[in-house]
């Protein structure tokens, strides 16, 4: 009986210590599902600005974060930097004057070109020509024609001109046609050189006020002793926005450059076929009027 009862007493003390180390909540088995109303969620409030009002000036910078407004960042500027927006405007205003007025006088040029060609080759004598254009002598075409029928007409002033002098007189007259080329091709090209100034000088300009706007930054930072995004975002602002100025005044100068001194090209390719075709005409009639 004794050893019974020894024999039992180790079980029942292993029994009890697991009943000991079991939680509650795993021993109790619900007998049913919870019959109460369901939770109610409820919306989040919206975060508040306390950080950016302990930043100094944070709602300001959230505030005008909504859009760039070019006029604001101008007159947050310092002074330099206003000075090369100002450079930069006016530079942009001017190429795009330039680009403008000489594309319309492209157009203009190309049409009297066409124009005379149509007439010069319709049939007409050189003298019924020169009468004809004489007068109205506006562009390069009529211009070297002009210059190298008068050259060719002053040979017979005094009658025909003889076999001396008529290489003299070939030779006047291809160098009066060069020279009215010369001055004519000169006089479309003017200005067109801005264009090319402007687009390569306008990008380091802008650089120049990006550097300064980051050294203005580095400046509030070291002053403030604080690199918050209020503190850094204005100096940045205007470094991007002078290099954006740089490049907004640059890259059409660039682009109509390249094109205008293509066109030019053509046109003056096509003026020194005319000058060769009008040179060999008139030295074949010095020719037959010398014999």
């Amino acid at each position: 009986m004794s050893r019974g009862i020894a024999a039992f007493l180790p079980a029942f003390a292993l029994v009890f210590a697991v009943s000991l180390a079991t939680p509650a909540s795993a021993q109790e088995t619900p007998l049913a599902a919870p019959t109460g109303a369901p939770a109610q969620t409820e919306q989040l409030a919206t975060p508040s600005d306390n950080a950016g009002d302990q930043n100094g000036g944070g709602t300001g910078i959230a505030a005008s974060g909504r859009g760039v407004s070019i006029v604001g960042l101008f007159m947050r500027a310092d002074p330099l930097v206003q000075g090369v927006f100002i450079v930069l405007l006016l530079a942009s205003l001017w190429s795009w004057a330039i680009i403008i007025n000489k594309g319309l006088a492209m157009v203009a040029l190309q049409r009297k070109a066409g124009k005379f060609e149509k007439a010069f080759w319709s049939g007409q004598s050189l003298d019924e020509l020169y009468s004809q254009f004489a007068s109205r002598n506006d562009h390069p075409f009529a211009a070297v024609f002009i210059s190298g029928v008068r050259e060719w007409r002053r040979a017979f002033e005094h009658g025909a001109p003889s076999a001396s002098i008529l290489a003299g007189t070939k030779d006047r007259v291809e160098k009066a046609m060069g020279v009215t080329i010369s001055r004519e091709v000169d006089a479309i090209e003017r200005n067109v050189g801005f264009l090319a100034t402007v687009a390569s000088t306008a990008p380091f300009v802008g650089l120049f006020g990006t550097v300064w706007g980051i050294m203005n930054s580095f400046s509030a930072i070291a002053a403030r002793h604080d690199t918050t995004l209020a503190v850094v975002a204005p100096g940045i602002a205007e470094a991007l926005f002078a290099t954006a100025m740089g490049l907004l005044a640059a890259i059409p100068a660039a682009i109509f450059y390249n094109r205008f001194v293509n066109e030019i090209g053509r046109y003056t390719n096509r003026l020194d076929a005319f000058s060769d075709e009008l040179s060999a005409i008139l030295s074949r009639q010095l020719d037959e009027k010398a014999r």
